[in-house]
Parts: C-alpha cells; sequence; structure tokens
C-alpha cells in the first residue's frame, strides 16, 4: 500500500472515554457495564448526527468517524457495514505516555474491525523528556510498521504539550507558545519520529493561526519520499470561531486535507440532552448541524491563502 492519503477527510471523533466519563457523567475510576452501555447510546447519538449529516448533503466519501471499541462496538460494525469510513483508536485514553489499550493483544483489535484508519493519540515534547520519547518512538514504530504491513493506513494524533521553561519564556501565556513555539516544536516532532521510522500516512496536527506555519509542518510532513501524506486538523475541544480560524487558513494550504473535530461539535449537544433541555432528536440535528458547518468552512475557504 502506498505511504500517504490525499482524499479529503472529515472526522467527527467520538472516541472520549476518560473525558466523556468523567467531565459530561461525573464517573471516577472502573466503569460499570451499566455506565458503559449509557455511554454508548450517547455516543449512538453522536454517530446518528453523523449519518443525518450525509444524508443532508456531506459528501460520504470524504465523511468519516473515530470512535472506541469500548463504547463504539456496535457503531463500528454498523458503519462498516454502511460503507462509512471508519477509524479505530489504539491508545489507553487519558495517559501521559502512549500506552496500547489492549496491550500486545493490540492487532487483534484491529483485524476485528479491520478500520480504513488506524489512529493513535500521543503527547511528545521534542524538548521533553528524552526517555519518554525514545519510549514512545519504539512503541508507535511497533504500530506503524504492523499497519503498513496489513494494509491499514495509520494516523497519528500528535500533541505538544509546553515544558515550564518553554512557557517562562513566553510569561506563562499559553496562547503565545501555541502561536509563537508550537509550530517549530511539531516540525521537530515530525522529523524525530520520522527518522526513527514511524511513517504515518496522515498526521493529526493541532491547528495554526498562520499559512507560514501550516506550510512549515507540511514541508516537513511530505519531505523526500512522502509527497502523498496528508494532515488534518484537530479541534481540542475549542470554541467554534477559534476552530473556524484553524480551519480557514488550513484549508487553503496544499496537504491539509481536511479535519477532526469532535466535542465543539458534540459536547453542547449531549450535555443539552443529558440535562433534558432538548430531546434526543433535537441533539441529533445539533451535531448534525454542527459538522455540517465546519464541513463547509473548510470547503469554501479553499484558495484564499494559497498561492
Amino acid at each position: 500500500m502506498e505511504l500517504g492519503y490525499t482524499k479529503p477527510l472529515y472526522i467527527l471523533p467520538f472516541d472520549h472515554r476518560g473525558s466523556l466519563s468523567q467531565k459530561l457523567f461525573g464517573w471516577e475510576g472502573f466503569l460499570s457495564d451499566q455506565q458503559i452501555k449509557q455511554i454508548a447510546k450517547y455516543k449512538q447519538i453522536v454517530y446518528e448526527g453523523f449519518v443525518n449529516a450525509v444524508n443532508e448533503g456531506v459528501l460520504k466519501e470524504n465523511a468519516a468517524i473515530l470512535v472506541d471499541e469500548q463504547g463504539g462496538d456496535a457503531i463500528l460494525k454498523q458503519a462498516k457495514e454502511q460503507g462509512f469510513i471508519i477509524s479505530l483508536p489504539v491508545e489507553k485514553s487519558g495517559q501521559k505516555e502512549f500506552q496500547f489499550e489492549f496491550g500486545d493483544e493490540f492487532a487483534s483489535h484491529i483485524i476485528k474491525y479491520k478500520p480504513d484508519f488506524v489512529k493513535a493519540l500521543i503527547r511528545y515534547n521534542p524538548e521533553g523528556e528524552l526517555d519518554l520519547n525514545k519510549r514512545q518512538q519504539e512503541k508507535l514504530k511497533k504500530l506503524s510498521d504492523f499497519c503498513h504491513a496489513n494494509d491499514f493506513k495509520f494516523m497519528l494524533e500528535s500533541l505538544v504539550p509546553p515544558t515550564m521553561k518553554q512557557l517562562q519564556t513566553v510569561q506563562m501565556d499559553k496562547k503565545r507558545y501555541n502561536t509563537e513555539l508550537r509550530p517549530t516544536l511539531e516540525t521537530k516532532m515530525v522529523d524525530e519520529l520520522q527518522s526513527f521510522g514511524v511513517e504515518p500516512d496522515v498526521w493529526k496536527i493541532e491547528g495554526c493561526v498562520s499559512p507560514k506555519n501550516y506550510k512549515m509542518i507540511i514541508s516537513q510532513i511530505r519531505k523526500g519520499k512522502r509527497k502523498q501524506v496528508g494532515m488534518i486538523i484537530l479541534g481540542r475541544g475549542e470554541s467554534a470561531a477559534q476552530v473556524e480560524k484553524w480551519l480557514a487558513v488550513g484549508s487553503s494550504i496544499e496537504g491539509v486535507i481536511g479535519f477532526a473535530i469532535g466535542r465543539t461539535v458534540f459536547w453542547q449537544p449531549l450535555l443539552d440532552y443529558k440535562i433534558e433541555k432538548i430531546s434526543r432528536q433535537a441533539a441529533v440535528q445539533e451535531i448534525s448541524k454542527n459538522y455540517s458547518h465546519f464541513v463547509k468552512i473548510f470547503t469554501q475557504y479553499k484558495n484564499v491563502y494559497r498561492k
């Protein structure tokens, strides 16, 4: 299978586990079977919103979901049968260091669902803990090699948490860190992982406000024989206004093929449904509208910044 992916890719991710159980339901620790079923019911609402958006005009060939096995087993199977693009996460939720959700059995869980994309989430600062970075490199290469040997596309979601030293250089201002430091650190992170043999087909990267920064990251992502490798913009649960800015700039950069926006799309509708402010069907419709909105934003700003 050729490395990379160049088609438009608009992902609705709802593989949230710890954040969903803790922040939406207030549950801590090990989940009971009943609690898992409750989460699955809420994730079904998100999926129905996604399907509704496709039925109302989002191109099916570009639409994709990202959902976990625990809360989305039935959804993954249903979406596969219905011909949607599906992505499966393999990382354990909420960990500082990348760990496989199912340990050495990760391969059997991937094969079980045969997803179009296998997704891993890492927190990696190239100026951070070197031993931590090395361990993550080794595990990610194992996953990367498995995916390419078995014809699965590999998607890597990479976050770059700031070190204290980095924050101090911008007077502890996280907004300045995101605009002044993070893009360069992301580029260095991509280089380090590529040099170790970690080869995603799609990089899932935090958004930028400058075309220059997108182009810098893409230049590294597509270095050498990686001309078909794509990048998508993740939402990070930011406000709709902030995500719109990232998409408006990023959509016009060659190599930025789409986005993965989750909480900004589904969180408020699910919360409103939980507190009985809106009906289940209203939550479905709101999720559908929000997802469709970001698809429109991404597509309408093409060629604005491109030269």
